[in-house]
C-alpha cells in the first residue's frame, strides 16, 4: 500500500495523477478486488482512492491525519455532482455537550480534497482539488451544525429532515434502515432512534466545482 504523501502538494500531484483512469484499472494495479455489483457497493470507489493515495486510519480525524486532509469523492453524472456528501456519523445522545471548535464536522471539512468521480461507464476518476473553508463558509456550515445539533440535543432528532441546514444536512445513515443509535426525547428520556449522519448537500459541491473551473454555471444548475 503507498505510504502517506509528505505533504499536501504531493498528496494533491497523486491525486491527479488518478485523473482519467478508470476505477478497475486503479483496482487491479493495487490487488484489491472489484465489488460483483458496484450498485450494492457504496463506498467502494471512496476506500479505493484512500488506498491509491496513501491514506491512513483516520478515526474521528481526517483521512491523512499527518497533513489534516480529508478526502471526499464527488459522483459526477452529465456533467453535476450526482449526489450529496457524506461527512461523518452524528451523535444522538451528547449533541449538547458539543461546540463547533471541538466537532468531529469541523475535523473532517477544516481541509478537503476533493476528488471527482464520474459515474462513465466504466466508472473514471476525474478533478482533484484543495478545499479550505472560508471564514464565510465556515460561518455558514457552523450556523448549520449548530441548528442542528441543537435539536438533536432538545430531543427533536426525529423532527429532522431533509430540507433543515442551507449546505449542511442530517440525514438517515447507512444501507440498513434498522439500525439505531440512543438518542433522547424532549424530557431527556433515552429512546433508539435511527442512525443519522451529516452531509454536504450537492449545491454546495456544486459551487465547489464552480469556483474552481471545472463546470460552468449552466452545467451546475
Amino acid at each position: 500500500m503507498p505510504t502517506e504523501p509528505a505533504d499536501a502538494a504531493e498528496l494533491l500531484a497523486r491525486a491527479r495523477a488518478l485523473g482519467g483512469r478508470t476505477v478497475g484499472e486503479v483496482a487491479r494495479e493495487l490487488g484489491v478486488a472489484l465489488p460483483p455489483d458496484p450498485r450494492r457497493a457504496k463506498g467502494f470507489v471512496g476506500k479505493l482512492a484512500e488506498h491509491a493515495l496513501g491514506a491512513g486510519h483516520a478515526g474521528d480525524g481526517p483521512d491523512f491525519a499527518g497533513l489534516g486532509v480529508e478526502l471526499k469523492t464527488l459522483p459526477i453524472a452529465d456533467g453535476r455532482v450526482a449526489e450529496s456528501t457524506f461527512v461523518c456519523s452524528a451523535p444522538l445522545s451528547y449533541a449538547e455537550d458539543l461546540e463547533w471548535e471541538a466537532s468531529r464536522v469541523r475535523r473532517k471539512l477544516s481541509r478537503v480534497l476533493f476528488l471527482a468521480v464520474a459515474r462513465d461507464r466504466p466508472p473514471r476518476f476525474g478533478a482533484a482539488f484543495l478545499w479550505t473553508p472560508s471564514p464565510a463558509q465556515e460561518a455558514v456550515l457552523r450556523a448549520d451544525w449548530e441548528e442542528l445539533t441543537g435539536l438533536i440535543g432538545a430531543g427533536d432528532v426525529e423532527a429532522i429532515d431533509a430540507r433543515r441546514g442551507r449546505w449542511l444536512q442530517l440525514r438517515p445513515k447507512g444501507a440498513n434502515a434498522a439500525a439505531r443509535a440512543k438518542a433522547h426525547d424532549g424530557d431527556g428520556a433515552p429512546f433508539w432512534a435511527p442512525r443519522r449522519a451529516f452531509y454536504l448537500r450537492r449545491a454546495f459541491t456544486a459551487e465547489l466545482l464552480l469556483e474552481q473551473g471545472f463546470v460552468t454555471r449552466e452545467a451546475s444548475a
